[in-house]
Order: structure tokens, then sequence, then C-alpha cells
């Protein structure tokens, strides 16, 4: 079983903006992966992006620079 630990979990609107998430963190060498909405988190696309909190500046910059619209960040322990 894996540690758990803090993440930062990035949801989205629409299954579009979280697949450009994944192409641009790509692209940028920003660190995280998508995964299907926590159940402690209502979301509504279904998925989202975690990553460890201290990449926030870093995923905020690249959503900015590729005009990709987050519905919320949360912390959350998983």
């Amino acid at each position: 079983m894996r540690k758990k630990e803090l993440k930062l979990i990035v949801t989205f609107h629409t299954t579009a903006d979280a697949m450009a998430m994944e192409k641009a963190c790509r692209a940028n060498d920003v660190p995280g992966r998508l995964i299907p909405v926590p159940r402690e988190i209502s979301a509504g696309c279904g998925l989202a992006w975690c990553a460890l909190p201290d990449q926030r500046e870093s995923l905020l910059s690249v959503m900015a620079e590729n005009g990709i619209e987050q519905e919320d960040l949360h912390e959350i322990i998983f």
C-alpha cells in the first residue's frame, strides 16, 4: 500500500481542460499526473491533475500560459 501524503489536486470543468493540462505539463516538465477525482472532492469532468503542493506556482503558471481553466484547487491527504 502506498504511503498517504498531502497532494495538490486541480479539478476541471471539462475533460478537454484536463487533457490540455496533461499535455502542457509534459511539455514544460512539470511533474504530476491525471487521476480520477477523489471521492472527497466533487468535480465537473471526473478527471483531476495530481501533484505535490510545492508545485502550485508552476501549475498556475502553466495554466495561465496555456489558457487552461481550473475548476478548483484542493490540498488533501490520500
